[in-house]
C-alpha cells in the first residue's frame, strides 16, 4: 500500500490558479501558521515544476519552493541546491528589484550557508557580497538587514552585524515568525546589544 501525504486544500487551491507565484505564497503562508503538512512542500515544488513561464515572479517562487524542500528534506535533497541557485539567479536577471530584491537576498543566503561543492558559480565571499550591496541599495527592507547579519554570524565575524541586528529588533514585528526567531538567534550568538531601536531607514554607518 502506497503512502500518499496529504495536502492542504489552501495549497491545492492555489496551484489551481496555475500562478507560481500564488503557489510559493500559499505556501510560505501556511509555513508561517505552522499548519503546513508533510505532504505540501514536495507537492507544490511538483506543481511548480510543471507551470512553464520565465518570469521573475516564477523563477523566484520556484527557487523559494525548491530552498523548502532542501530544508525538509536536508541531504536527501542536497542535488536540488543547484536548482535554487539557477532559478534564483535569472530571476534576478529579469528583475532584480522584485519584492525588495528578494531573489537577490534568498541567492546570498545560499552562497553563505551552501558547501561550494553544491553550487555552480558561487561562494560565501560573494554570497556576502551580494547581501552587502543589498543593503545599500534598499535598506528600507528589514530582511536585508537581518540576511546580512546571519551572514557575518554564520562567517564567524559578528561584530558588522550589530548595526543590522539594531535595526531590526525595534521593527521585530515587521517580520515573518521564521524571521523573529532567526532573530533571537542571531542576538543570543552575538551577545548583548548596544541598541533598543534603530530606524531600518536610516543608512548604515561605515563602522566595519
Amino acid at each position: 500500500m502506497t503512502f500518499v501525504a496529504r495536502v492542504n486544500p489552501a495549497l491545492e487551491a492555489a496551484a489551481g490558479t496555475g500562478d507560481a507565484l500564488v503557489v510559493y505564497d500559499a505556501l510560505e503562508s501556511l509555513i508561517e501558521a505552522r499548519q503546513d503538512t508533510p505532504g505540501d512542500r514536495t507537492f507544490a515544488y511538483d506543481e511548480l515544476r510543471r507551470i512553464d513561464e520565465n518570469s521573475a515572479a516564477a523563477t523566484y517562487a520556484r527557487a523559494g519552493v525548491t530552498g523548502r524542500l532542501v530544508q525538509q528534506r536536508g541531504l536527501r535533497a542536497a542535488h536540488l541546491v543547484s536548482e535554487i541557485e539557477h532559478y534564483a539567479e535569472r530571476s534576478r536577471e529579469l528583475d532584480p528589484d522584485f519584492r525588495g530584491g528578494a531573489a537577490t537576498r534568498l541567492l546570498g543566503t545560499l552562497y553563505v550557508a551552501a558547501p561550494a561543492t553544491l553550487l555552480e558559480d558561487g561562494d560565501s565571499e560573494r554570497g556576502l557580497a551580494l547581501l552587502e550591496g543589498l543593503v545599500r541599495t534598499r535598506p528600507d527592507v528589514l530582511e536585508n538587514h537581518l540576511r546580512l547579519a546571519e551572514a557575518y554570524v554564520a562567517l564567524g565575524d559578528p561584530d558588522p552585524a550589530t548595526d543590522h541586528l539594531c535595526r531590526c529588533v525595534g521593527s521585530r514585528e515587521g517580520l515573518g515568525r521564521d524571521d523573529r526567531e532567526l532573530l533571537e538567534n542571531l542576538i543570543e550568538q552575538s551577545g548583548r546589544l548596544p541598541c533598543a531601536y534603530v530606524d531600518v531607514a536610516t543608512p548604515p554607518s561605515d563602522k566595519p
